[in-house]
């Protein structure tokens, strides 16, 4: 965990090396961003069933997602990375959030070539994980900069998580003191989404962590407990968020654990092959 200021902003900032456990790996959407700086192969990212997979050489910065996102590791793998809070990125991005709703970039296009070019290779001189850690982290202290809106997006976004998206989103806004249009538009700013879409995405995370793969599932008790109108609603979400019904999801989940059992990556990630 960073220390303040940044640990309002960013979950954990990482180091990965290895060979993946799947070629591919599909991401449901979460209430989070991600950074990655990469060290090694070029890697591949599609966006949606609909978009063309693109290839990333020196990494990529993709803000909070509304859909299920194939990522491609090259058969080894080296980056530094940071897992960011939904609104995590806004204070080092030059464009708002929403231009990059759905639509990964280079670092490259957020921070500039020359930039980039030259933090990749202090941290391929670095010596060892935890001095790259440290490099990035001060890279992010550097580039942070006053965001205007974001207390506001960050409370407002703490309140949605601890009520894990069970919340009422006119009261959001009463509560801040500001209209909904005004709050709508400052989460588009800086999180990419609407604070409804938001609302959906820990839900639905919450949802899907309460899962016990390895045991039976009453499916009407898992959506009635978590605020689902009714059965066919939590399938329809869930078709909407990953892609696939909850049953074959499971499937999914129980073959990565057959296959995988105890990898740092089991629990969202989904084999795509």
């Amino acid at each position: 965990m960073p220390r303040p200021p940044l640990d309002g902003l960013v979950d954990d900032i990482y180091y990965l090396e290895g060979t993946s456990p799947y070629d591919r790996l599909t991401l449901p959407p979460a209430p989070a961003a991600l950074l990655v700086l990469n060290l090694g192969a070029p890697f591949r990212i599609r966006a949606g069933a609909d978009v063309e997979t693109a290839e990333y050489a020196d990494g990529c910065v993709v803000t909070m997602p509304t859909r299920a996102w194939e990522f491609g590791y090259p058969r080894r793998t080296r980056s530094v990375g940071v897992h960011f809070k939904p609104w995590g990125p806004a204070p080092f991005l030059p464009m708002p959030a929403a231009e990059l709703r759905d639509r990964p970039v280079t670092v490259e296009q957020v921070w500039g070539r020359a930039a980039v070019a030259q933090l990749r290779d202090r941290l391929a001189a670095a010596d060892g994980p935890h001095e790259m850690l440290t490099l990035l982290e001060e890279e992010l202290r550097r580039r942070l900069r006053e965001t205007a809106g974001l207390g506001l997006v960050r409370h407002t976004s703490g309140v949605i998580a601890a009520a894990g998206g069970a919340v009422a989103i006119g009261d959001l806004s009463a509560t801040a003191g500001v209209s909904s249009t005004h709050l709508a538009q400052r989460f588009k700013e800086l999180v990419g989404v609407t604070p409804k879409r938001l609302a959906r995405t820990y839900r639905f995370t919450a949802t899907v962590f309460g899962i016990d793969p390895g045991g039976p599932i009453d499916w009407g008790e898992l959506a009635g407990g978590a605020g689902y109108f009714d059965q066919a609603h939590f399938g329809h979400e869930f078709r909407a968020f990953t892609g696939l019904t909850p049953t074959r999801y499971v499937e999914v989940r129980r073959r990565f654990l057959r296959e995988h059992p105890g990898h740092v990556l089991d629990g969202w990630p989904l084999p795509a092959d």
